[in-house]
């Protein structure tokens, strides 16, 4: 496993409008999953922040800071499947859990 294939701390994302992979946070809504997103400046459809790649205008799916856990680059192409959500210790957020 190379280092394309390690979760990393969502405060080293890009946030240059290139897609990444995500872990969501477990909620009352479901488990953790993973999810494809990107960072979007601020247009006419929402504030900046992180979008659902599979967003479209006037349906966007955004996600607030604390809803992220992590993320790592999109796989090379063949790669077998997609990588399970990560499961281990939070880092603590420096300003408080976001609730």
């Amino acid at each position: 496993m190379d280092d394309t294939d390690q979760w990393r701390n969502m405060a080293s994302a890009p946030r240059d409008g290139s897609r990444i992979l995500v872990t969501v946070r477990s909620s009352e809504q479901g488990p953790a999953e993973v999810d494809m997103a990107y960072w979007s400046r601020a247009d006419q459809f929402g504030e900046e922040g992180w979008r659902a790649s599979d967003s479209s205008p006037g349906r966007v799916v955004e996600y607030a800071e604390p809803e992220l856990r992590c993320w790592m680059p999109l796989p090379t192409a063949g790669r077998g499947s997609m990588p399970s959500p990560w499961e281990g210790e939070d880092v603590p957020l420096v300003d408080g859990d976001g609730i």
